[in-house]
Parts: structure tokens; C-alpha cells; sequence
């Protein structure tokens, strides 16, 4: 009888250890948590605000203008930020319009802010030849800008990001639970 419960006890410490490393694995590699911190994407993500990172599944996947991602600013900080410009896209903002390539594209994620701000515009007037010195974003790079237009340290400051600085993608806002969200 004392074998059997040997026996058992080990399954059980297999199955516990098995599942600690499995739980590892998958939040190293696959997920991670962050935590919100400053008002640069405001109002669509808050200070304090706690999110999962889709740390492969965008390299599956292509990033897509309007994604919201999280990427490496330097050794010390990562900054969550909205990707507006993709390798090869001329991008401009006239009169709190932005253009792509030439075309207008509507944010409706910026509408709650700018309402705020019926008297000045919230992403004042540029060319990217303006910030940067490139007419487009080049190749393996891409234009970021946090949704909080007027207090956000940005693409427009910075300049580029390199895509392999991206740590991951924004899939979920767990905290707080009132505002539990999967849409950016």
C-alpha cells in the first residue's frame, strides 16, 4: 500500500511540474503582462491599466496599421504605442486628418479625445519628410504614435522604430475589469 501512495505522490509532483514549466513556457515566450504606465495612449489605455501581450502570434501575422503594440524603447523602458505607418507609406496629418500614402483614414479610436479639443486640433500639422527626413518609412521599420496626441513621446520625436523592437501585440485589457477589452 505505501508503493501505490509513492506512486501517486511522484504522478503528482510530474503532473504539477509538468504543468509550472508548461505555464513558463507559454508566458516567456507566447504572453506577457504590462502594466500601463503615463497618459500616451489615452483614452484607450489608462495608467495602471494591466494588459496581455500576444508576444508570437503577430510574428504568425503581419502588424497592421491601428495595431496597438508594445515594443522596446530602450535597454530600460518599453512604451505601448498605435502603429500608424508601415514600410513604404507616406504619412501627413492636416488639419487632424491623417493621410496615408494620400488618402485620408479615419481614427475612431481618438473620437472620445477629440471631442475634448473642439477649439485645437489634437495631432497638429507634419509631413513625415518634416520630422524624419524620409518621404516614406522605411523598410523593416515603422511610425508609432500614442493615442494621447498633445502628451505623447513618439515617432514624432523619436523617429522610427525598428520592427524587431516590437515585443508583442496588445490582445487584452484584463484590469481594471470594468474595462475589460480585446478591441484597440
Amino acid at each position: 500500500m505505501k508503493k501505490k501512495q509513492d506512486r501517486n505522490g511522484f504522478s503528482w509532483m510530474k503532473a504539477i511540474g509538468l504543468g509550472l514549466i508548461l505555464a513558463f513556457t507559454v508566458r516567456s515566450f507566447f504572453f506577457s503582462s504590462y502594466i500601463v504606465e503615463g497618459q500616451s495612449m489615452s483614452p484607450t489605455l489608462q495608467e495602471g491599466n494591466l494588459l496581455v501581450i500576444n508576444k508570437i502570434g503577430y510574428q504568425f501575422g503581419e502588424l497592421k496599421r491601428f495595431d496597438v503594440i508594445v515594443f522596446h524603447a530602450n535597454e530600460k523602458e518599453d512604451y505601448v504605442k498605435r502603429i500608424i505607418g508601415l514600410p513604404g507609406d507616406r504619412i501627413s496629418y492636416e488639419n487632424d486628418i491623417l493621410y496615408i500614402n494620400g488618402k485620408p483614414f479615419e481614427e475612431p479610436f481618438l473620437q472620445p479625445y477629440k471631442s475634448l479639443f473642439t477649439e485645437n486640433q489634437l495631432t497638429f500639422d507634419f509631413t513625415l519628410q518634416e520630422i524624419t527626413g524620409e518621404e516614406t518609412v522605411p523598410e523593416g521599420h515603422l511610425f508609432v504614435i500614442g493615442d494621447n496626441r498633445i502628451g505623447s513621446f513618439d515617432s514624432r520625436h523619436f523617429g522610427f522604430i525598428q520592427i524587431n523592437q516590437v515585443v508583442g501585440k496588445v490582445n487584452l485589457r484584463y484590469f481594471p475589469l470594468d474595462q475589460l477589452d480585446i478591441s484597440f
